[in-house]
């Protein structure tokens, strides 16, 4: 990421098609319930150039209240950046849950662990710095992991989510909840390919491609929502 000049090229659109709708969403119905440790993190990620690949506040309010009423002791996580998803994980989860995190960027990370201190959550997580494959690999090595974990989320590169998932359901119990961020690519998976910018494409068709793969997978009831960039939220149910 460090090489790319400007990153606000990758900016999705907002899903809503309307910055003055989405700003009213936020204004009216997140900023005002939004805990203090992720407003912190949230304005720490406004001045990161890349803060805007951070999970949404509309997002990360409704997976509040899907944890809350999961109310998991064993979460996993795929791509954490500089944590807000982890920390609202970790606010939300029951005193003695656990969250393992992986990414391959410990710097990111950094940038918020100061906030997860301060929050007293950090004994909740054990961050990996890894890649994701082979660390989801690994867990599978060990048969006791199966259907250990009872909530996941990703919010990693869309070109490997049809590989996560196919690795992580077999991590998650039936019951438990998968939630995918960014499926939805700022509403392009539903423009021409021809309008798509060149550099935006890949994750673009990576997320139909994903879409496609879990409209068709019978081993969970899923809900694509236009939340954030879009969650895909998918219960296993086999």
């Amino acid at each position: 990421m460090e090489k790319i000049k400007d990153p606000s090229i990758y900016r999705n659109p907002v899903i809503l098609q309307s910055e003055d709708l989405t700003k009213y969403i936020l204004e009216t119905a997140v900023y005002p319930r939004e805990p203090e440790p992720l407003k912190e993190l949230r304005e720490l990620n406004n001045n990161h150039p890349w803060g805007f690949i951070a999970t949404s506040p509309d997002a990360a309010q409704l997976m509040t209240l899907l944890l809350k009423m999961l109310n998991p002791k064993k979460t996993i996580e795929v791509g954490v950046f500089t944590g807000y998803s982890l920390l609202l994980t970790a606010l939300s989860i029951p005193h003695d849950g656990k969250i393992t995190a992986i990414d391959i960027d410990r710097k990111a990370y950094d940038i918020g662990l100061p906030v997860i201190k301060k929050a007293g959550v950090e004994h909740k997580i054990d961050f990996i710095e890894s890649a994701a494959l082979p660390f989801l690999d690994k867990l599978l090595e060990d048969p006791a992991n199966e259907g250990s974990f009872d909530f996941a989320f990703i919010d990693a590169d869309k070109e490997n989510y049809v590989n996560y998932h196919e690795r992580l359901i077999k991590l998650i119990k039936i019951g438990g909840l998968l939630v995918y961020d960014n499926t939805l690519w700022g509403g392009r998976v539903c423009w021409p390919e021809e309008k798509v910018p060149a550099h935006t494409r890949s994750g673009r068709n990576a997320a139909i491609e994903f879409n496609k793969t879990i409209t068709n997978d019978s081993r969970v009831e899923f809900s694509l929502t236009s939340v954030g960039d879009g969650l895909n939220i998918c219960r296993r149910v086999a």
